[in-house]
């Protein structure tokens, strides 16, 4: 297991982000979570450029589809086509339940696709499962 999990949270909703903030606090791993708001600033986060410099490249990005200026599909085709950044896992963390966006997010190479409950107590168990299978289940790159 790893000792801590360093997630880039790929969210434009301020209630998700805090939701996601509050569910992953007694997450196993630890984890750090950098949140970028639209795909634009998650590749300067994976750029390590303007408010993101010195940071981390993640072990793990939380990707949502809809968001403003870059989308999640458009990001992730960015991330798995790039020999630098393919290696992270990717997983879609969204509200959209269509056939079409998962084949779609998996075509593009995903590595999960996960819907995210509405109930709170539920949104927070299905995060914790995510980091728990990532972090201490699954081997990821160094």
């Amino acid at each position: 297991m790893r000792p801590q999990l360093d997630i880039l949270l790929v969210e434009d909703n301020e209630g998700d982000v805090e939701m996601t903030r509050r569910a992953l606090t007694t997450a196993v791993p630890p984890v750090r979570m950098t949140v970028a708001n639209n795909g634009n600033q998650a590749l300067e986060c994976l750029h390590k450029e303007g408010q993101y410099e010195g940071g981390k490249t993640p072990d793990l990005i939380l990707l949502d589809i809809n968001m403003p200026r870059m989308d999640g599909k458009a990001f992730l085709n960015v991330v798995k086509e790039s020999t630098e950044f393919r290696s992270i896992p990717v997983v879609m963390f969204t509200s959209s339940e269509s056939p079409a966006d998962i084949r779609e997010c998996f075509e593009r190479h995903a590595n999960g696709y996960v819907v995210k409950p509405f109930d709170g107590t539920e949104y927070a168990k299905t995060l914790r499962q995510v980091v728990s299978f990532w972090g201490s289940t699954s081997e990821l790159p160094s």
